[in-house]
């Protein structure tokens, strides 16, 4: 069953209390070969983004 238009307004206002959003531009053709990856190893692009921005940042902190 769809969700509501109340329940996607709920949704949608919680994700923005909780959440903050990063825009990532990559050259063209590059989306695909990453979104393939992410889901092939962590499940979502999501997800795999975040744990790439952590490790990145925890071996900077490391130099």
């Amino acid at each position: 069953m769809p969700a509501t238009k109340a329940q996607i307004k709920a949704h949608n206002k919680y994700n923005k209390s909780h959440y903050d959003r990063l825009e990532m531009q990559v050259p063209k053709g590059e989306k695909e070969s990453i979104t393939k990856h992410a889901k092939e190893y962590d499940g979502t692009l999501n997800k795999f983004l975040n744990r790439a921005v952590r490790e990145a940042m925890e071996r900077d902190k490391n130099k």
